[in-house]
């Protein structure tokens, strides 16, 4: 159809409104509807969501105050019209118009969100859980280092000390090599027991055998 065909009928068609006492205004379509823009939405893809052509989407945009084709955000409002266009919401069309996202898409969206949630929970928890395993394991189990003379000079102290008993007290002092309570911190465990008194022993005499002069001389270690 030619231009000046096409304007002479738009003239006829308002003058023929005018005449008739009917006041001709531009009104929205029964199908324009309000749409939320979602995480991950373009305008071709709401375009295709509704079904309309997606070669549209370049004029659309630049006809409608939408700067940036591909640069849309989560929570705008969009105006999606019967005739395929696409354009930000006037605060008088969302007071108006229908939501386009509907009843399921909104449950569908936090359905999914709750299961990522979980599915996090989920992995914390399993994360969590093989970390106390680990370290239960390891206060659990210790395999002491010492051999030969140092093995014999160990022995020795704990002998002298408690008998060789992990439950034996005295005060403060605790377990097969009377330990302090703090240098133990809480755990009597013999793994734990066993640890401490290496690293005690190591950190102030260097070695067992070293240990075991010095309580010769002094009586303690």
């Amino acid at each position: 159809m030619k231009l000046s065909k096409h304007i002479a009928k738009i003239t006829a068609a308002v003058a023929g409104a005018v005449a008739l006492g009917t006041i001709a205004t531009a009104t929205t379509a029964n199908a324009d509807s309000i749409y939320t823009v979602q995480s991950g939405d373009t305008l071709s893809g709401i375009s295709y969501k509704f079904g309309h052509d997606l070669t549209f989407v370049d004029t659309l945009a630049s006809s409608n105050n939408i700067a940036n084709k591909n640069l849309i955000y989560v929570g705008q409002k969009l105006v999606i019209k019967d005739d395929g266009e696409v354009a930000p919401a006037t605060q008088e069309e969302i007071a108006t118009l229908p939501s386009s996202n509907g009843t399921n898409q909104t449950q569908a969206t936090t359905q999914q969100q709750s299961a990522a949630s979980q599915t996090q929970a989920a992995g914390q928890q399993q994360s969590s859980a093989a970390t106390t395993q680990s370290a239960n394991a390891a206060a659990t189990s210790y395999t002491s280092g010492v051999s030969g003379s140092d093995a014999a000079a160990k022995a020795w102290i704990a002998a002298r000390e408690s008998g060789g008993s992990y439950t034996a007290t005295n005060g403060q002092y605790i377990g097969k090599y009377q330990l302090s309570a703090s240098y133990l911190n809480g755990d009597y465990s013999a793994a734990n027991q066993e640890r401490v008194a290496d690293q005690y022993v190591a950190s102030r005499y260097g070695s067992w055998t070293a240990a075991q002069a010095f309580w010769q001389s002094h009586g303690w270690y």
